[in-house]
């Protein structure tokens, strides 16, 4: 067994998405990469695209089992004392090929050994990977920082349903903008400390209406005063804004529009103080395919503004997004009565 010693740290690191050729999509990921001697462990593998499981996209409680798992406070899911060091960026599967490590404990020490490439129960061992033995007092206070971690003045967003690619590129857009954003399928089943840490909650369209009260139940239960985002039609940016309008906590009267609304041919905006104002509609068109039309751009005074909609961009399910440099409203558009 190694007797020398190696640091042990974590650090950001990203998978980049991106769109593919025939509109294939590659879906962005940020995680934790393990820091060895300073040097990410990822950088020792050669060109694999892999991800830790200690990405941001996960929902709360299956993070923390990874963590927990590291922390070797659970069994190994593999034969031989096994655990996935890396995985598939888009499905995670076994099938897909994983970096696989024993990780067992030596006295005070934490020791990493026998690295292997794996997509079934037999591993191909790494001949120049490891073995790394860590001081047990520093490898715990690293993985143990991660269950305490807080959000951000309540900029955390979780994303409940299936880790598909629609939620992925939402999460990815919402963390460009400085909002934490997590997918989940159990929320319901997180610790009430984890809850606290979201300032709004969006339900993905395979989320059923059972399923969105345990949810609902649990944020109350933890004393969570998480906002729900409405369901709206499924078009990235009208999320992100819709978002964006929930984890709004400023007082209102310190808000430069206090209210907005689209009916008919007109939108309605309620303008408190002097600001450019920028509007936006979002629909779906008649393939399912996102449409933004540019509406309006200028510099309000305060009062209400009635602004013209142009019927071309506002056909079918469409809404309308308001944008100042501080203030996000969305509203559906409300048709014509006839």
């Amino acid at each position: 067994m190694i007797s020398q010693y190696a640091t042990f740290g974590l650090g950001p690191a990203m998978r980049a998405g991106g769109v593919l050729s025939k509109g294939a999509y590659r879906i962005h990921r940020d995680f934790l990469d393990f820091i060895v001697d300073g040097r990410p462990l990822l950088s020792r593998l050669a060109d694999l695209d892999a991800v830790s499981p200690l990405a941001a996209d996960l929902g709360p409680t299956i993070f923390t089992a990874h963590v927990r798992g590291l922390l070797l406070e659970t069994e190994a899911p593999l034969p031989a004392g096994r655990r996935v060091i890396y995985g598939c960026p888009e499905c995670e599967g076994l099938e897909c090929g994983v970096v696989t490590a024993v990780i067992e404990r030596d006295g005070p020490d934490v020791v990493w050994r026998d690295f292997a490439w794996q997509t079934d129960d037999t591993p191909d061992l790494y001949p120049d990977v490891g073995p790394y033995r860590f001081r047990g007092g520093q490898y715990r206070a690293e993985l143990e920082r991660l269950l305490a971690r807080e959000a951000p003045a309540g900029r955390r967003v979780l994303l409940v349903g299936q880790r598909v690619a629609f939620l992925a590129k939402l999460a990815a857009a919402l963390r460009t903008i400085g909002i934490g954003a997590e997918v989940t399928r159990d929320a319901a089943a997180a610790h009430a400390d984890e809850l606290r840490g979201y300032g709004a909650v969006a339900f993905g369209r395979s989320v059923g209406p059972e399923e969105r009260a345990a949810v609902r139940d649990a944020f109350a239960a933890a004393g969570s005063d998480a906002v729900f985002v409405a369901e709206s039609a499924p078009i990235v940016p009208l999320l992100v804004a819709r978002i964006e309008q929930a984890l709004d906590r400023s007082p209102q009267d310190q808000r430069r529009l206090a209210g907005l609304r689209a009916e008919g041919a007109q939108v309605l905006l309620d303008v408190v103080s002097p600001c450019r104002v920028r509007l936006l509609a979002h629909r779906l068109g008649r393939l399912g395919r996102p449409r933004t039309h540019a509406l309006f751009d200028e510099q309000l005074e305060p009062g209400t503004h009635r602004i013209p909609l142009d019927a071309r961009a506002v056909r079918g399910d469409a809404f309308v997004v308001a944008r100042t440099s501080s203030t996000v409203l969305v509203t559906p558009v409300t048709p014509v009565a006839r």
